[in-house]
């Protein structure tokens, strides 16, 4: 990408940056409501064995992994008046909508196996769908703007609707499920989180409209030389390396909510309240964590952050003793640390991929963007399929819409991976990040190697 600097480092109007963020409404739901809702939908009203489940969850975001840098490259190479990345928003958009409603609608076919692999069909389609908007998505920041400090501002928007709407459907999926009732109840809130996924995708595309593009320039060479390229980037490895770590922390907590609220607390409408308390505290914090960010610097505050989620994942462990307040309280500090820990990776990206720009004069930010997406969806793929693994571990009893007490084993086994297991997950991350050495200072010298 060789971005002119007077065009792309003026401060973007807002309309741009609420425009950009608006995509993370189908980021939002898409990335949410499987983790939350899938596996329950499998092994609760399927019948379907934990383990099994968990294979059936992981398996299309797998694909995915395969996928995205194969997507970031084609986006990179796609030639429109509207820039390489937009057009990729609509269409892989409505499409991603479209099979999302079709991965909660299996028919009653008389058979396990069927029915878990229609759901295994769709989901795989809406996984290679979500692969074409997210990587062109996430490319686009490095092309909007080459300010250091206005990725930060884009990604403050970009996180705080992510932050609303992992709320809405998080908290609503549930609702919408429970108030229709039995595999019907699904089937609607299938349909209602798609309409969702269509309106972010559709605003996105549209409110980008007038966001600078910049002089993009395909980096040369195979897809291999490219990914060869980005794996030597060192920064960019080792921010990978941590992101991925703290995205299988957050998809163990993302499955737990629904077991942890009805298996463990005995409450199942807690879940709904566990997720409010879960983002409502990033929805206040996600402009605070920014501003904070541009006095101390994006790894010292990602850092910070990351310790304040695995504090706030310890305390869960109190849900054992039936503790709902303790457990809420938790949550909602693993809220205020999930905030921080999504606004400075994503603006430390853009960072990476610059650098790299500037030195060489080609354009690999759909690749670095590939990359990461497929990091990010190995995370949150793994994280369901691991929490799987453990409640199999545990003992954990599926049914087919009815009622089970779960053995202390299996109540035991949800705790510790909504709890310890994350905890521990995302202290391990912040060994890779202690090695990240790009700063303001680092991006405006790399900056400086293109202008002249």
């Amino acid at each position: 990408m060789t971005a002119d600097p007077t065009d792309t480092a003026r401060t973007l109007p807002r309309s741009v940056r609420i425009g950009y963020g608006s995509g993370s409404v189908a980021t939002g739901a898409f990335g949410t409501v499987p983790g939350l809702m899938l596996l329950p939908y499998l092994t609760d009203e399927l019948g379907v064995a934990a383990l099994w489940a968990g294979l059936i969850v992981f398996l299309p975001k797998a694909w995915d992994v395969v996928l995205n840098p194969i997507a970031g490259r084609l986006s990179d190479r796609t030639v429109d008046p509207s820039g390489p990345r937009r057009p990729w928003l609509l269409r892989a958009g409505v499409m991603l909508a479209g099979a999302f409603a079709l991965v909660f609608a299996a028919p009653d076919l008389g058979s396990r196996v069927a029915e878990a692999a229609w759901v295994l069909v769709f989901f795989v389609l809406a996984a290679t769908a979500y692969a074409f908007f997210q990587v062109p998505y996430v490319s686009m920041p490095a092309e909007i703007t080459a300010s250091y400090d206005e990725r930060t501002r884009l990604m403050t928007w970009r996180v705080a609707i992510l932050a609303f709407t992992i709320m809405l459907a998080g908290a609503t999926a549930p609702i919408i499920r429970d108030a229709v009732g039995g595999r019907e109840g699904y089937r609607v809130m299938g349909v209602v989180m798609a309409c969702l996924i269509a309106v972010g995708a559709v605003s996105a595309w549209h409110g980008t409209r007038r966001a600078p593009i910049g002089r993009v320039a395909p980096g040369a060479g195979s897809l291999r030389e490219q990914l060869r390229t980005v794996a030597a980037a060192r920064d960019f490895r080792v921010l990978l390396t941590t992101f991925v770590l703290q995205a299988l922390a957050t998809g163990c907590m993302l499955a737990g909510v629904d077991y942890l609220a009805g298996d463990v607390l005995g409450r199942q409408g807690l879940s709904t309240i566990l997720f409010v308390c879960f983002v409502g505290p990033a929805l206040v914090l996600t402009p605070l964590w920014a501003r904070w960010g541009e006095k101390v610097g994006k790894k010292r505050g990602y850092v910070v952050a990351s310790l304040v989620l695995a504090a706030g994942a310890s305390l869960t462990l109190l849900a054992l003793g039936s503790n709902d307040v303790w457990t809420m309280a938790g949550t909602a500090l693993v809220g205020v640390g999930y905030a921080g820990c999504q606004v400075f990776p994503m603006a430390m990206l853009p960072d990476a991929a610059a650098v790299d720009a500037a030195r060489t004069g080609e354009n690999r930010i759909g690749v670095y963007t590939g990359v990461w997406t497929a990091g990010e969806t190995l995370g949150l793929a793994l994280g369901p399929g691991v929490f799987a693994l453990v409640l199999a571990l545990g003992g954990y009893v599926s049914s087919t819409g009815g009622a089970v007490e779960q053995p202390e084993s299996a109540q035991l086994a949800i705790t510790l991976g909504f709890s310890v297991l994350p905890a521990l997950l995302i202290l391990l991350s912040l060994w890779w990040l202690r090695r990240y050495t790009l700063d303001a200072a680092a991006v405006a010298r790399s900056e400086g190697v293109l202008v002249d």
